[in-house]
């Protein structure tokens, strides 16, 4: 009598004999070749979305072929379990983030536990729990021991709905990143690493990542924003004053016209000090200065400015050019003031133009001769005209040759500047790490013992969403002891960005159980790098450049022998349904847990991964799921019937009237083990792997009543359905 195909009970069947003998449980292993499969973890939210499983049904499936392959595979995961949601659910429905966390990470274990997948569970970490967060404080002490890690007071980006600061990376458009409330700059004492440090080494191991998707690297490139150039000196005359500029093109110094400074300049004010309309212009300056503390691109505002009534002097041309104000000028880049070139700069076009200022074309195409009046900048590189002793030489001729000449004349200096900034982790939250410092009026600021780590979080804690640390108000935790001078001093009750955990818990998973230090350096050496790292393309320029960080300074700390972490990176598509990306916001989520229960999880695996290849958007669509229940029911019912072909022994006699069939039968199995070997292990296209098996089936039923009437046909069905299952 033919099994219906009865999901719940196999799959529970299943589950229970890998999880009994410890299938996917992976141990160091020298004789084997070594595979490392890891998903970006979650965030324990409550439950597992429809975008997580995508993530994670395409690391199971790669898990397993590369298990079945032969490889020793590792395949781990955990919870990314510290952040403002814990904390914005406790003041909402009044339960500890502690409890709220604990309580949404059984649930979702739970979860991935039914859909099946292939984790080594004994490797599971948990970024809230003192074991995982006393590292966090080792590695930063580690920091502050090499002037890595520092404290200054300086403008940060402020979300005053999150009542926190972010990162530059957490801030995308002018608004947070997680709740898109619009952000302003304010000044504070705050943490900071020195991954500026490393901004070269982020560039130059471009060069490592060739499997990394173009539109990625090209992303980081930008944030990193790497610009080869020179400081040029302007000095004002009659004062011992000067206006310091960085230039990347400093072929079109002998076009510029004014200068311009941020309002936010240390000489903005100095230099209208003694003008008879000091007032009106500092009301200007300060105007501009508020408005800045919403964050804006250049290209985003109005550009205004005011004249000074001061002049510098052009090195290069001696030539006495009017100083400028102007709010398209960010302090945050290079030194705060800019030589504007209009004829070759469309901003300084614009503000030129608003304000009536000269424009003198120093650059012009090959071949060509200098226009009148232009209409617009003309900004690619050129010939050299208008510009002395440098005149018509090409660009970037001019560029390295004037570059030396202001050098040998000390006016100048040639220099690379970098758009990244230092990362800043200070929080003003409850729910993350605490930063492993103590503040004493007598040694100033001293890091906490080895010894005495971890630092937990106290659990007796008020959260109100009011402003500031709510550390700051539990007096057990703050009030302590000087590990120095023994006298009284107080903890530091900011905690750290949460991406400071994820910047290595890949690093963990080799060695979860280590004790001495963050991880084993010999079992980071044997499982890493990690050989693909799945994962939303949101992450570019957030977790994965922190996590390439991390993974050159432990490398400089001896922790570890590699240059780069994810050697291979596959950024999977979002999920959309009706038009939108799935979210609570929009109404239109898919509940996994709902159609586990109706269709099984094979049914929902199978689905999410056939429906469009991994890099792009998957559509949800109810016939999908349907349609792939059905195929599963159908592949089970040729199964079942064929049950006896595998109870039967192989037999070598020849059929008669088959050959030609059992040849097409034959070659095409081979077609599609190929296939499908292709598919999966060179270019991650399981939605044309699972095609393929598909026509292969197709083509098993079309031709199984033929192959059924000899032994040899019986003998290439089973081998056929062996191939396909």
């Amino acid at each position: 009598m033919k099994e219906e195909y009865n999901f719940q009970k196999i799959e529970k069947k299943w589950q229970k004999i890998w999880e009994e003998k410890e299938v996917f449980l992976s141990r160091e292993d020298p004789q084997k070749s070594k595979y490392y499969c890891l998903e970006m973890y979650p965030y324990p939210s409550g439950a597992i979305h429809m975008g997580q499983v995508r993530n994670y049904a395409i690391g199971d499936v790669i898990s397993r072929y590369k298990m079945m392959k032969g490889f020793n595979v590792i395949h781990p995961i955990g919870w990314d379990a510290l952040g403002m949601p814990a904390e914005n659910a406790a003041i909402t429905q009044g339960v500890h983030p502690q409890e709220w966390t604990l309580r949404n990470i059984a649930h979702m274990r739970g979860q991935l536990k039914r859909i099946g997948f292939s984790y080594d569970w004994s490797r599971e970490v948990n970024t809230c729990l003192p074991e995982y967060y006393k590292w966090n404080q080792w590695i930063f002490l580690k920091m502050l021991e090499r002037d890595l890690a520092y404290r200054k007071k300086s403008k940060v980006n402020w979300c005053p709905q999150c009542q926190t600061v972010l990162a530059n990376e957490q801030v995308i458009e002018e608004r947070c990143w997680r709740c898109e409330s619009l952000v302003k700059l304010k000044e504070m004492e705050q943490w900071f690493l020195r991954i500026t440090d490393y901004a070269e080494e982020l560039l130059s191991g471009h060069d490592l990542l060739e499997k990394w998707p173009e539109h990625v690297l090209l992303m980081q490139k930008n944030w990193i924003g790497k610009s080869t150039g020179a400081y040029i000196t302007f000095p004002i005359p009659d004062t011992p004053l000067s206006i310091d500029v960085f230039t990347t093109r400093i072929d079109t110094i002998y076009g510029a016209t004014f200068l311009a400074l941020s309002p936010e300049h240390p000489l903005s004010k100095e230099l209208i000090a003694d003008s008879r309309q000091r007032g009106k212009l500092q009301k200007w300056i300060d105007k501009n200065i508020e408005n800045l503390s919403f964050r804006k691109e250049p290209g985003e505002v109005e550009k205004e400015g005011i004249d000074t009534g001061k002049k510098a002097i052009n090195p290069f041309s001696g030539e006495a050019i009017p100083i400028w104000i102007s709010n398209y000028v960010l302090m945050e880049y290079g030194t705060g003031a800019i030589m504007a070139v209009p004829a070759h700069d469309q901003r300084d076009f614009e503000f030129a133009k608003k304000y009536s200022l000269p424009i003198k074309v120093v650059i012009v195409p090959e071949g060509e001769s200098p226009p009148g009046e232009p209409e617009e900048s003309f900004e690619d590189y050129g010939v050299v005209v208008n510009s002395g002793p440098f005149s018509e030489k090409p660009s970037l001729e001019a560029i390295e040759e004037m570059g030396q000449n202001a050098q040998e004349k000390r006016f100048g200096r040639k220099s690379i500047l970098y758009r990244i900034r230092d990362w800043g982790i200070s929080r003003q939250r409850y729910w993350g790490t605490p930063i492993p410092v103590i503040h004493c009026q007598n040694c100033g600021i001293v890091g906490v013992p080895y010894e005495d780590l971890p630092v937990v979080l106290p659990l007796d804690v008020e959260l109100k969403g009011e402003e500031g640390s709510p550390l700051e108000k539990v007096e057990s935790f703050v009030k302590t002891t000087c590990p120095k001078c023994k006298g009284d001093a107080r903890r530091e009750t900011d905690t750290m960005d949460t991406f400071f955990d994820s910047s290595w818990y890949f690093f963990r998973y080799t060695s979860p159980s280590e004790e001495k230090l963050p991880f084993s350096p010999q079992a980071a050496d044997y499982w890493l790098p990690v050989d693909l790292y799945i994962g939303g393309v949101e992450h570019a320029i957030l977790h994965l450049i922190y996590a390439r960080f991390f993974c050159k300074y432990f490398r400089d700390f001896g922790l570890t022998l590699i240059d780069e972490p994810f050697p291979r990176l596959l950024a999977q598509g979002m999920v959309v349904k009706d038009g939108a990306k799935m979210s609570k916001s929009k109404g239109n989520v898919v509940d996994p847990d709902d159609i586990i229960e109706k269709y099984g999880a094979d049914s929902l695996r199978l689905f999410i991964l056939f429906a469009s290849p991994p890099e792009k958007e998957f559509i949800w669509n109810d016939e999908g799921i349907d349609g792939s229940y059905r195929f599963l029911n159908r592949l089970w019912a040729t199964m079942q019937e064929n049950l006896d072909l595998f109870k039967e022994k192989r037999s070598s006699r020849k059929g008669t009237g088959i050959e030609e069939k059992a040849s097409k039968l034959r070659i095409k199995m081979h077609q599609t083990i190929r296939k499908v070997s292709d598919d999966i292990d060179k270019r991650y296209h399981l939605n044309t792997a699972i095609s393929s098996i598909m026509e292969f089936y197709n083509l098993i039923k079309k031709e199984k009543e033929t192959l059924s009437q000899s032994v040899r046909g019986k003998n290439l069905l089973r081998e056929s359905l062996e191939s396909l299952v």
